[in-house]
């Protein structure tokens, strides 16, 4: 491979035969267990959903849900999970993961992105404030089986409603 010491990281969709790249990954890193319903969703997602390669080794993924609002049945997205194993973190692939979706968002006009996030995890609170989420609530006993139990939403506006003149 004689590309000199350039790694590339490249994103690809989640499919029924790359969908134990997921599973794997998720038990790696994170502390819960997720149901057959979180990967039906995964998949339903379609390209919001993305597993991350780093030099052809699958390291992190973002798995999102497409949601209905109560009010008016716009679209949001709703992050079920984002992570890259702990190796490869700094590199740029969340923010990669994360700008994918992100983009996808403003394409589609598709106003509003959340996440629950443990209120112990100030790395990933950093993170995505950096990307211009907001908490929004906290949830108290959201989580079971982990300490601490409660989490913050952490929300985004992607689409600026026009300005007022």
């Amino acid at each position: 491979m004689g590309a000199g010491r350039e790694v590339s990281i490249s994103l690809d969709g989640v499919r029924d035969k790359n969908l134990m790249q997921l599973k794997k990954l998720n038990i790696a890193l994170f502390p819960v267990r997720y149901n057959e319903k979180y990967y039906a969703d995964a998949l339903a997602s379609g390209e919001f959903t993305k597993l991350a390669y780093y030099s052809d080794i699958c390291v992190g993924a973002i798995a999102c849900r497409l949601e209905k609002k109560e009010n008016g049945g716009q679209i949001r997205v709703y992050i079920m999970t984002l992570g890259v194993l702990a190796p490869y973190r700094g590199l740029g692939i969340g923010t990669k993961l994360l700008n994918h979706v992100l983009d996808l968002c403003s394409k589609q006009n598709i106003s509003e992105v959340y996440l629950h996030v443990q209120t112990n995890n100030e790395d990933a609170i950093n993170f995505y404030k950096k990307f211009g989420f907001e908490i929004t609530e906290t949830i108290q006993n959201y989580y079971t089986n982990i300490t601490p139990p409660d989490c913050y939403v952490l929300t985004r506006q992607t689409v600026q409603s026009p300005t007022k003149k």
